[in-house]
């Protein structure tokens, strides 16, 4: 599968008092990205929830290089890095409009249902998510 690339501008509740995103937020921004990403295959969170199924983080990596500031326009870039039996893991970048490199990140993602139990990840969400599928 190819780079999804997700848009954002920082908006002011974003940041800190030092005009700079705070750490923290960018969370928020590689969820939002990963929604869309999902949405962009055609099948949102809340469908796969329906089908009592669900991608929980078990863990996360975030590697800042430099801030993001008010009213910056960000690209987040993100494609599927491992397609396993039941793991499901994401890499990020985050550039700003000069395509300097905010920060590199990954996810790791369990597939479960909704009670927590691991399960299989669908067969179709494995099928696009292409090459990643090689990977896990």
């Amino acid at each position: 599968m190819a780079s999804f690339r997700y848009s954002h501008r920082v908006t002011y509740a974003d940041c800190t008092i030092g005009d700079h995103i705070y750490y923290s937020r960018y969370l928020e921004l590689l969820e939002a990205a990963r929604g869309e990403l999902f949405r962009h295959m055609g099948t949102t969170f809340l469908d796969w929830q329906k089908q009592d199924t669900i991608f929980p983080v078990t863990e996360c990596r975030l590697r800042y290089k430099r801030p993001a500031r008010y009213d910056d326009v960000l690209a987040i870039h993100i494609e599927a890095s491992v397609a396993g039996a039941v793991r499901l893991n994401f890499a990020y970048k985050i550039m700003d409009q000069a395509e300097g490199l905010i920060l590199e990140g990954e996810t790791l993602h369990a597939c479960t249902d909704t009670k927590g139990t691991p399960k299989r990840l669908p067969k179709e969400l494995h099928a696009q998510l292409g090459s990643a599928s090689d990977a896990g």
